[in-house]
């Protein structure tokens, strides 16, 4: 391999870059905007869920127990209503997510020390918050029947009541249970995936397209020169997109980073190798800008985004989608990422999900190279 004809490939495509002001705005403002788009609207919490209760008791016990409700960050106490009609307007409106209904004898049972029924009905066309917010009221309901349980053993024994078991929780590497601590780090596999293939598969057929590639032909350029002084500028695009995504998770959003930021850029590095080779290996395949664009998108975004575990769980997922999930390398890119950001761990414990993403690379550069051919067809 001559690195002076691998200089002059490289010293073309980014003259070529610059002079197609586009794809330098596809490739340095998409990420920001994807980024902001997904950062700031895409969240998996659930909290200040609307609610709206029929207190048909009207005593000082319900608005105790209600106050419990309207306290929480988990609830947003909306309105009192009165009847069974106005609960279920309130729902269907999506004025309310969630309404709790509380029986007229609630404060004689709870002073007497009987159980006592208390409903709480949960919008579940959106199926996870009303999961999570049937969650969340069991356990306001489980911390004030606790309440009420001693404060009737101090009464009738004259003595307090200790809980046989005591849990004490502790939340490792997330303790703020904020679901933008591990979406951000996802979001840099699925931007560098989209944006290094999406620009790369445009390449090679852009020459076939534009009738260029008669001359590179023609010239003494090897095939391994051609693809790798490709992928330079483009290369050095991703790592400064890189670069914006990790600035931006640390100081706009405020996603903690505990590991190795060189680990991190090594990493980015191999992984953007491989997305990048991915797109060269569309572009040579297909020699049709158009073609390779939809393939990029159709065979990059979607695995990455739906079988990287960076949207769902791959342990919820079928089995057989378990398993196709091992040939999507972005998720052990995502899963490096994690434990770069969140855990602050290095190779010691992620060397395998590095090795497989070393071989990615190294294969998907491989192949590019096998199949273009330096002739005319």
């Amino acid at each position: 391999m001559n690195l002076l004809r691998l200089t002059a490939i490289a010293r073309k495509e980014f003259i070529q870059i610059r002079r197609d002001p586009r794809s330098l705005l596809m490739a340095i403002a998409i990420p920001m905007l994807l980024l902001s788009a997904f950062g700031f609207a895409l969240t998996l919490d659930v909290d200040k869920v609307p609610l709206v209760v029929w207190d048909r008791s009207g005593s000082d016990a319900s608005r105790e127990f209600i106050s419990r409700f309207s306290g929480s960050r988990y609830f947003s106490y909306k309105q009192a209503i009165s009847d069974y009609p106005s609960l279920e307007r309130a729902i269907d409106t999506r004025e309310a997510l969630a309404a709790l209904v509380i029986p007229y004898d609630f404060a004689q049972r709870v002073k007497s020390g009987r159980s006592v029924s208390v409903q709480f009905i949960a919008d579940a066309s959106d199926s996870n918050t009303a999961t999570l917010a049937t969650s969340y009221a069991t356990a306001v309901a489980t911390g004030y029947s606790q309440s009420i349980s001693i404060d009737y053993a101090l009464r009738t024994l004259g003595r307090k009541l200790t809980p046989p078991l005591d849990v004490r929780t502790r939340v490792w590497f997330n303790p703020e249970l904020s679901s933008r601590n591990y979406i951000i780090p996802g979001l840099i596999a699925v931007i560098m995936t989209i944006i290094a293939a999406l620009l790369t598969s445009l390449t090679v057929a852009r020459e076939w397209e534009r009738g260029t590639m008669e001359q590179l032909i023609a010239t003494p350029i090897k095939g391994p020169e051609l693809i790798i002084g490709k992928m330079v500028p483009y290369f050095v695009i991703g790592l400064f997109d890189v670069t914006v995504a990790v600035v931006m998770g640390k100081y706009v959003f405020g996603v903690p980073l505990r590991g190795s930021v060189p680990l991190l850029f090594v990493m980015a590095s191999v992984f953007l190798v491989g997305s990048l080779g991915v797109g060269m290996l569309m572009s040579v395949v297909t020699k049709s800008q158009l073609v390779a664009s939809q393939m990029a998108m159709v065979l990059t975004f979607l695995p990455v985004f739906l079988l990287s575990g960076f949207s769902f769980p791959i342990a919820n997922m079928p089995t057989v989608l378990q398993y196709l999930t091992y040939v999507v390398p972005a998720r052990y890119f995502v899963s490096l990422l994690k434990g770069i950001y969140l855990k602050g761990v290095g190779l010691d414990v992620l060397a395998s999900e590095a090795v497989l993403l070393l071989v990615f690379a190294i294969v998907t550069l491989a192949l590019a190279n096998l199949l273009f051919k330096k002739k005319l067809e």
